[in-house]
């Protein structure tokens, strides 16, 4: 693979879409993707970009392991594009739109009783999110933001609070949480003063994990009780004036970045409300989620038996100051399937990847993971996140993926696991997009469903009629 020109790639990457995708070949479906259901087809969310611009079209296909479909001959739906489109078990297709931290516009899909992609009625404002989850009927996005005017302090500086929109898939309704009574305050939320941001969340059972990831003390945690939560000898941390830009951007009087990277901790939450957790917490890896701009990649994903694999990547290697790197490696932790709490495995990525750590990872069937690795240590200038790795945990081994092409330009932001496999979409610079099937035991990839005629395949998943 070109390292390098992937790695350029994913560094300019926009928040990919995950899409539907039309027309296909008649031919015989391999078992692999075989759908249980004859009314159902997998959706490929397929872009074209071309001196006009760029148009967004939804398509629908028989199978991901062969074959061409194509964005041509007015074929597909066309969309107004996503952030992240997220495909919900009931068979209902959200596209969720990030818009530069402002409310973004968001609607659904499902497929008719003639297969085709279909928009619903409905669309919605939603808070600016960083991270989104399923729970049984509903698709959870979260952020952290400024709690209501009636919570400011003595120096007038607002809590921060967590911003939630519920989108009801079944009754086709959206809600936010009311952040006015305190109940959703992410300050102080380890009672070390520090605030939080969630990264991901991940069902199991009928509770949530999700990443709770240190964010240091804002202007209001900085100023309780004339610096109480400042740590000796980390003083001049507080900023002197504001500064930075987007998602560094900081206020004066904060204390920006973690002064605990060598901690993880997951909240535990027992419904969709997303108060009151308990919280599961480890020493032996650093906070637990990917990182890129204002997006906290999840990191924390269930096995198929219930068990919670917890990846760090130990992004606080990067840090500037001294204080705030972590001196963990890259490594993956477990609660397992109903505990509260981390049990005694343990495996450092670091150890197999020659230092390396990753920016993402998906579950990919069984006790297997799909991983987005950088191209060298956090130790050195310019990492990239250039390959793939299958991680099994179970044998705690990682095999990096052979087979893909050495031209890719991006990948969607969504995998798609099946009996062994695990599908990805590839861009390339000099040809059509494709899917990409790789088989978890082996690491080995090949080329599966093409789009012909596309710029990018941002995304796709498996839906079936809604009846």
């Amino acid at each position: 693979m070109n390292n390098h020109l992937f790695m350029r790639a994913m560094c300019t990457l926009a928040l990919p879409a995950v899409i539907l995708s039309g027309c296909s070949d008649n031919e015989e479906l391999s078992d692999e993707t075989k759908p249980e259901e004859t009314n159902g087809k997998f959706v490929i969310a397929a872009t074209v970009t071309d001196s006009k611009g760029t148009t967004n079209i939804l398509l629908t296909a028989e199978s991901l392991d062969e074959g061409h479909i194509s964005v041509g001959n007015n074929t597909g739906l066309l969309n107004d594009g996503a952030s992240q489109w997220v495909f919900h078990p009931g068979n209902y297709l959200y596209a969720l739109t990030y818009n530069q931290g402002n409310a973004g516009t968001t609607r659904s899909y499902l497929l008719n009783s003639d297969g085709d992609v279909a928009p619903r009625e409905m669309e919605y404002k939603i808070s600016r999110f960083t991270s989104y989850g399923i729970y049984k009927d509903l698709i959870i996005t979260t952020s952290t933001g400024s709690a209501p005017a009636s919570q400011a302090d003595g120096n007038g500086y607002l809590p921060k609070t967590l911003l939630v929109s519920y989108l009801d898939v079944d009754a086709e309704t959206s809600r936010q949480n009311d952040t006015s009574t305190g109940a959703y305050s992410v300050e102080n939320y380890f009672d070390n003063g520090e605030y939080v941001t969630l990264a991901g969340l991940e069902k199991s059972g009928d509770r949530i994990f999700s990443g709770a990831i240190p964010m240091g003390l804002s202007q209001y945690g900085a100023a309780v009780e004339n610096g109480k939560w400042i740590r000796p000898g980390y003083e001049d941390l507080v900023k002197t004036a504001d500064g930075g830009s987007n998602s560094s951007s900081y206020k004066k009087g904060e204390l920006q970045w973690t002064q605990y990277p060598d901690e993880c901790r997951v909240a535990i939450f027992n419904d969709e409300t997303l108060t009151d957790p308990t919280f599961a917490k480890t020493d032996r890896i650093s906070y637990p989620c990917g990182r890129f701009k204002s997006q906290y990649y999840q990191t924390i994903w269930a096995a198929d038996n219930g068990d919670i694999y917890v990846f760090s990547p130990s992004y606080a290697k990067t840090m500037t100051d001294s204080r705030q790197k972590t001196v963990l490696p890259a490594g993956v932790c477990r609660i397992p399937a109903g505990s509260s709490q981390f049990d005694s495995y343990y495996c450092n990525i670091e150890e197999q990847s020659e230092g390396r750590s990753f920016m993402r990872c998906w579950p990919a069937g069984g006790s297997r993971f799909l991983m987005l690795m950088y191209d060298r240590p956090f130790t050195e200038k310019n990492f990239v996140a250039t390959d793939f790795a299958i991680f099994d945990a179970e044998a705690k081994k990682l095999t990096f993926v052979s087979g893909l092409p050495s031209t890719v330009s991006s990948i969607g932001k969504t995998v798609f696991a099946k009996d062994g496999y695990v599908y990805v979409s590839v861009n390339v610079t000099d040809g059509d997009p494709a899917i990409y099937k790789i088989a978890t035991t082996t690491a080995q990839a090949s080329r599966g469903l093409t789009v012909d005629k596309a710029t990018d395949i941002t995304g796709f998943g498996y839906m079936e009629v809604k009846k």
